[in-house]
C-alpha cells in the first residue's frame, strides 16, 4: 500500500522559503541527519514523505546522542566554525539562523513576566547562566524532543521538523533531548545523562579534535536554562512532569 505524502502549510510564504532553506542546509551540512524527502515546494507549503514509526523514547537516548554529535561536528566541520553566537548566521540569499543569545534573552524576559521566575534577581541570574554558556565550539539548536525524530521499523532514525534553526553551543541541543525526554517520560537517571554525553562528545570529536568538550557542568548549566525555558509547556503537549530543580540549582551560579 502506497502511503501518502505529509503536507505541511506555513503562515506566510516567508516561513516557507525559510522552512526549504533550512532543511536544505541540513542536507547539506549535517548530513548525520536523514530527513524526510521533500517532493514539493509550494508558495506557502511543503509536502515531504511521510515517515510511519515512532517517537524517541528514552532507552534511545545514548543513540540519539551518538547521532546529534555527528551532526553537530559535521556541521560546525563544513560551515559553522566561522560563525558567533551573538550574530545571526546568514546564509547567500539572505535567510539566516538566529543567534543564540538574543532570542533567549527575550524568551528568559517573557518567562519572567509570566512569572516563571520569581523575581528580577531570578531573572538576572539566568541572564547571566545564558551569558556564561555563550562559548564555543558551536554547534545548531534544532529543538531535539522526542516528537522531533521518527525511529522507524527497520530502526533508522529520521529527523523531522526542521523549520526553525539557531545557533547554540555544543551540547546545547542533547540537553534539551534530555529535558523533553525527563519531561515525557519522567526522570531519567545520571548515569544515563553522563552515558549520553560521552557518547555525544565521542561523535563530534570524530569530526575535528577540537570538538567534544562539553562536560557535565556545562550541560547542567544548558539544563537549568531548559528548566525556566520550557515551564509553560508543562502539562501541554505530552509534557507530563516537571524537570528537577537540582538542575537549575546547578545551573545557576
Amino acid at each position: 500500500m502506497t502511503v501518502p505524502p505529509f503536507t505541511k502549510r506555513y503562515a506566510t510564504p516567508e516561513r516557507a522559503a525559510g522552512a526549504v532553506r533550512h532543511y536544505r542546509w541540513i542536507k547539506e551540512n549535517a548530513k548525520p541527519l536523514r530527513q524526510p524527502a521533500l517532493y514539493t515546494v509550494g508558495p506557502d507549503s511543503l509536502t515531504f514523505e511521510r515517515i510511519e514509526g515512532r517517537c524517541v523514547r528514552p532507552e534511545d537516548l545514548p543513540r540519539m546522542a551518538e547521532l546529534l554529535g555527528h551532526a553537530h561536528g559535521a556541521a560546525w566541520a563544513s560551515d559553522l566554525q566561522s560563525a558567533s553566537l551573538g550574530t545571526p548566521h546568514l546564509f547567500p540569499d539572505g535567510t539566516k539562523f538566529d543567534d543564540y543569545l538574543g532570542p533567549r534573552e527575550i524568551a528568559l524576559r517573557r518567562r519572567h513576566q509570566q512569572g516563571h521566575l520569581p523575581n528580577k534577581a531570578a531573572l538576572h541570574a539566568m541572564l547571566g547562566l545564558l551569558e556564561a554558556t555563550a562559548q564555543g565550539p558551536w554547534a545548531f539548536y534544532k529543538d531535539s524532543n522526542p516528537r522531533n525524530f521518527i525511529i522507524t521499523s527497520t530502526q533508522d532514525i529520521v529527523t523531522v521538523d526542521t523549520d526553525d534553526l539557531s545557533l547554540a553551543p555544543m551540547g546545547y541541543d542533547l540537553a534539551k533531548l534530555v529535558a523533553t525526554l525527563h519531561l515525557t517520560y519522567g526522570p531519567l537517571t545520571d548515569q544515563a545523562i553522563t552515558t549520553a554525553l560521552l557518547a555525544y562528545n565521542a561523535a563530534a570529536r570524530r569530526h575535528d579534535a577540537r570538538l567534544g568538550t562539553t562536560d557535565r557542568g556545562q550541560l547542567d548549566s544548558f539544563l537549568g536554562l531548559h528548566v525556566v525555558l520550557t515551564a509553560p509547556y508543562v502539562g501541554r503537549n505530552g509534557y507530563r512532569y516537571s524537570l528537577p530543580l537540582r538542575f537549575s540549582h546547578r545551573g545557576t551560579p
